[in-house]
């Protein structure tokens, strides 16, 4: 079946099974920065924004996308550098597997939260995995990104 998106702000019009993942139909596209680690909605890898909202695209069927509004990193490659930077400057960059749906996620929090508390932010974050170490880089990270102080 075919279905009409807004992809990063440009109309396309996607071919799709009736049992396709978008997080599929979006990497068959050449989205590639949608990462699959876990088909479980468990991980986060493959966040993008559906209508502004952050949603897992593993778990929502493409049929169901009928005119609605995609957004990939590729949708928000200029906040998504000046996040990345942060990123690095805190250490907090490591292997970037999971970057792209880990910076999905906070762009989404910086937009729907007003000066989120810690809590927050943690609640905010859960179901976005790193494999690689702890997370405390990424928390300060998002935190000055938060507060407006990037280097």
């Amino acid at each position: 079946m075919q279905i009409d998106v807004i992809m990063n702000q440009k109309q396309l019009s996607l071919s799709v099974a009736a049992d396709e993942f978008l997080a599929d139909t979006l990497r068959r596209y050449g989205f590639l920065s949608i990462r699959k680690g876990c088909n479980t909605t468990c991980c986060g890898l493959c966040t993008v924004w559906i209508d502004d909202k952050p949603t897992l695209s593993c778990s929502v069927l493409s049929a169901r996308l009928q005119g609605k509004r995609i957004t990939t990193i590729e949708g928000v490659e200029q906040e998504a550098t000046e996040f990345a930077k942060i990123l690095a400057s805190e250490g907090a960059e490591q292997c970037g597997f999971c970057s792209p749906g880990f910076i999905m996620t906070v762009l989404a929090m910086k937009r729907e939260l007003v000066h989120p508390t810690e809590a927050e932010i943690i609640h905010y974050l859960t179901g976005n995995l790193c494999r690689c170490t702890g997370y405390l880089g990424q928390m300060r990270a998002v935190r000055t990104y938060l507060r407006g102080m990037h280097p």
